[in-house]
């Protein structure tokens, strides 16, 4: 097990764009010098509203292993309601991080031996001017400020070419707002 590989796990709900916001975040890790970077999205029988995961695994070198993660360094929910339905930090690695859409302050939260960050990332992409429940750009900006593995503004350039043409700005701006309005606790 390479100890140089990140692995992170996405966590929504079908129709809310966990796989497109970990697509976004691949491709700007690569444009940010990750030379491995695979994304293995899960389908099955989702349905809308169903919960969904996908897989991101993101290095400075080349990345062979395309096996599923097990052992994540970080977990992503874009759905707080998701935890009182799916085991999210299953697996997740001692000290690893939960970045968790949420409308509660972080201090609500408490993940042993985790650093949790929360970001209301559904109050801010309606203040961005999207429609109540497109909460995939601002995730990225919450994962943005936790984690500080790609910067914000490679994930904005990002996020507006992947929305060309369907209001680029305004995912942005639900990005940067998160990124703005994300608290981190650190365990004790």
């Amino acid at each position: 097990m390479r100890k140089d590989i990140i692995e992170i796990r996405w966590h929504g709900r079908g129709g809310q764009g966990a796989i497109t916001a970990a697509k976004i975040v691949a491709n700007a890790a690569f444009v940010s010098g990750y030379k491995g970077v695979v994304m293995a999205p899960t389908f099955g029988t989702e349905r809308r509203g169903a919960p969904v995961f996908t897989s991101l695994k993101i290095s400075r070198e080349k990345i062979y292993d395309l096996s599923p993660i097990t052992t994540p360094d970080m977990v992503i929910v874009l759905d707080h309601s998701l935890l009182d339905e799916v085991n999210v930090t299953a697996g997740l690695k001692e000290n690893g991080l939960v970045v968790l859409n949420a409308p509660k302050p972080v201090s609500e939260y408490t993940f042993d031996g985790m650093r949790v960050a929360v970001s209301d990332v559904t109050k801010h992409a309606v203040e961005a001017g999207l429609p109540p429940g497109i909460v995939n750009s601002g995730i990225i900006g919450a994962f943005a400020k936790a984690s500080g593995l790609v910067d914000i503004d490679v994930l904005v350039q990002a996020i507006e070419d992947e929305f060309s043409g369907k209001k680029p700005e305004k995912n942005a701006k639900a990005a940067r707002i998160a990124y703005e309005n994300t608290e981190l606790k650190v365990p004790k």
